[in-house]
C-alpha cells in the first residue's frame, strides 16, 4: 500500500492517543497507527508495523494466502526501509522473508519463494561477516530445504553440512538441533548417492543420540528409532555385519522398554519417528523428471509440497483398491506392487499424524497390520524378497509400537524381523 509522506499533525496525534489510550484496542487499529507513525519515526514504529502485520496475517487470514502475500509484503517494505546500520534488523529482516517465502510456495509461486530464500541467505552470511549475527549459516536453513526440494541433492547436502559444522562449533555442541540437522545432511548425503558419506554421517548423529540418552536428554524411543534407520541404511549397501550388529542394540533397548518402560516421561516426540520413517520411504516416491518432491529428512516442506503429497493419498487409496482383487487372483504378478503402494500411503498417513498426535494409534495400527499381513502373504509365495518385505512390515510396525508405548509388541516384531534378516 502507498501512503502520503505528508502526514499532518492531526494524524499523527491521533494515532498516539490509539496507542496510548487505556482501551483495549484490536490488530487492524494498531496497524493503522502504526502506518502513520512510522513516517514520523521509522525507527520505533516500522519494527512494530512489521510484527504487527505478520501477526495479523497469521491470525486472521491463516486460510487467505492472497492477503496474507499482501501483508507480508507490506511488512517486508517496511523492514527494508529500516536503516541496515539498525540493531536487530538482520534477524527482522529475515523472519520477515521467512514469512514472506512460506506465502509465495503455498500460492504454487516456487521460484519467486525460492529466490526469496536465497536472499535470507545472502543476508545472514553478509551479517555474520559484519559481526551482527553469531552463525555463518544464519539464516540458511530454508535454502538448503528448498534444494531439496528441487532435486539439487548434492548443493543442499553441502549446505546442510555447514549448518552441522556451525552446530558442531557452537558452545552446546549437541540437543535437538544437532540432530535434526545432521539427519538432513545425511538424507540428501544419501539422495546425491554418497551413500557411505551418508552412512558416516549418521553414524555421527548414532553417536550424538547415545551421548544425548546417556545424558537423560533423549529417549529410548528415539533411540530406536535412529538405530533402526542406521542399520536399514546399512543393510542397503550390503553391510549386513554392522547391521546385524546395529539391531543386536536395538533389540536390547526394546528388552528394556517391555521391560521397565522409559526411563523418564516424554512428552511429543512423535515427529522423531515419522520424519526417519518418510525418510526409509523416499525410494519409492520417485518424482517426474523435473518436478519437485518433499524433502525426506526434514520438517522443513513448503507448503505447496506438503499439501500434494498428502492430497495423493486419495489416489494412493484408489489404486489399493484396483490392486486388492488383482492380487488375490494373480498374487505372483501384483502383490509387490500392492505392498508398495499400501507402504506409501501408510508412510503418508504417519507423516500427516505431524503436529496431530491425537488418537495416532487408533488411525494408524490398522495401516501397519494390513502391510505386515500383506508381506506374510508375499514371504508365503515363496519368492526371493519375500522374507524381506515381511521383515521390513514387522521393523515398520515395531517403530509405530514403540511411538505407541506398546514395548511388549513391538520386541516381538523386531525380534521376528531380525531373525528373518538373520
Amino acid at each position: 500500500m502507498n501512503h502520503s509522506q505528508n502526514v499532518d499533525h492531526e494524524s499523527v496525534l491521533r494515532a498516539r492517543a490509539i496507542l496510548l489510550g487505556s482501551g483495549r484496542i484490536g490488530l487492524h487499529e494498531e496497524i493503522r497507527a502504526y502506518r502513520v507513525l512510522a513516517q514520523v519515526g521509522p525507527l520505533t514504529y516500522l519494527p512494530k508495523l512489521a510484527r504487527a502485520l505478520l501477526m495479523l496475517s497469521h491470525q486472521e487470514f491463516r486460510n487467505q494466502p492472497e492477503i496474507r502475500l499482501n501483508l507480508t509484503a507490506e511488512a517486508l517494505g517496511a523492514v527494508r526501509k529500516l536503516d541496515a546500520s539498525e540493531p536487530k534488523r538482520t534477524e527482522l529482516l529475515i523472519d520477515t522473508l521467512n514469512s514472506y517465502q512460506r506465502q509465495l510456495y503455498t500460492l504454487g509461486r516456487r521460484a519467486e519463494g525460492f529466490a526469496v530464500r536465497e536472499e535470507m541467505a545472502l543476508t545472514g552470511r553478509r551479517a555474520f561477516k559484519d559481526g551482527e549475527v553469531s552463525s555463518p549459516v544464519f539464516g540458511c536453513a530454508p535454502l538448503a530445504a528448498g534444494l531439496a526440494e528441487e532435486g539439487r541433492h548434492l548443493e543442499a547436502a553441502q549446505l546442510y553440512g555447514e549448518v552441522v559444522e556451525a552446530l558442531r562449533s557452537a558452545d552446546d555442541a549437541s540437543g535437538s538441533g544437532l540432530w535434526w540437522s545432521m539427519v538432513e545432511w545425511s538424507a540428501e548425503l544419501d539422495a546425491a548417492g554418497l551413500h557411505d558419506a551418508a552412512i558416516d554421517a549418521f553414524t555421527e548423529l548414532s553417536a550424538v543420540g547415545r551421548t544425548e540418552l546417556e545424558g537423560g536428554r533423549s529417549s529410548l524411543s528415539i533411540r530406536v528409532w535412529e538405530l533402526v534407520r542406521l542399520a536399514q541404511m546399512l543393510d542397503a549397501r550390503a553391510r549386513h555385519d554392522e547391521a546385524r550388529t546395529t539391531r543386536g542394540e536395538v533389540l536390547t533397548l526394546l528388552a528394556e522398554l517391555a521391560a521397565t518402560g522409559e526411563r523418564k516421561s516424554w512428552s511429543n516426540i512423535l515427529d522423531w519417528w515419522t520424519v526417519l520413517l518418510g525418510l526409509s520411504g523416499r525410494a519409492d516416491e520417485q518424482p517426474a523428471p523435473g518436478e519437485p518432491a518433499p524433502p525426506f529428512g526434514s520438517l522443513d516442506w513448503s507448503p505447496d509440497i506438503r499439501h500434494a503429497y498428502f492430497e495423493g493419498r486419495a489416489a494412493l487409496k484408489e489404486n489399493v483398491a484396483v490392486l486388492t482383487p488383482l492380487a488375490e487372483r494373480d498374487p505372483h504378478r501384483h502383490l509387490a506392487e500392492l505392498i508398495t503402494v499400501q507402504r506409501r500411503l501408510t508412510i503418508r498417513a504417519a507423516l500427516h499424524q505431524q503436529g496431530h498426535h491425537y488418537r495416532f494409534m487408533e488411525n494408524l495400527r490398522p495401516l501397519f497390520d494390513e502391510g505386515v499381513a500383506l508381506a506374510r502373504r508375499s514371504a508365503g509365495l515363496g519368492e526371493d524378497q519375500g522374507p524381506g518385505l515381511l521383515a521390513r512390515a514387522l521393523i515398520d510396525r515395531s517403530t509405530l509400537l514403540v511411538a505407541g508405548s506398546h514395548y511388549t509388541e513391538a520386541h516381538d516384531d523386531f525380534q521376528e524381523a531380525a531373525a528373518l534378516l538373520g
